[in-house]
Parts: structure tokens; sequence; C-alpha cells
């Protein structure tokens, strides 16, 4: 990272989180199980950002 030019990096990105109930589904597990292990997901992402 310590190649990128920070100023063309952009400010803002958006993360859309969708299919985490139908992950869990197949995974015969409920929708709530699919939306945590989303969001665990993106917590990794975003730190990885920092």
């Amino acid at each position: 990272m310590d190649q990128l030019d920070p100023r063309k990096l952009p400010r803002h990105i958006a993360i859309i989180m969708d299919g985490n109930g139908r992950w869990a589904h197949k995974r015969l597990l409920n929708r709530i199980a699919g939306h945590q292990e989303g969001s665990n997901s993106v917590r990794a992402v975003v730190r990885k950002c920092r």
C-alpha cells in the first residue's frame, strides 16, 4: 500500500450486503446467522482498509 497515491484513492466506498440470507439458507442456518456472518466479513474488510 506504500506505493499508492492517497490523492487518487476514493474517500468513500459503499458495500452492498446482498445474499446473506441465501448464504445461510444453503447451509441450513437461519437468516440471522447469515447477517451475522455478513457483518463479520464487512468488519474484516473495514479493518484492512484503515
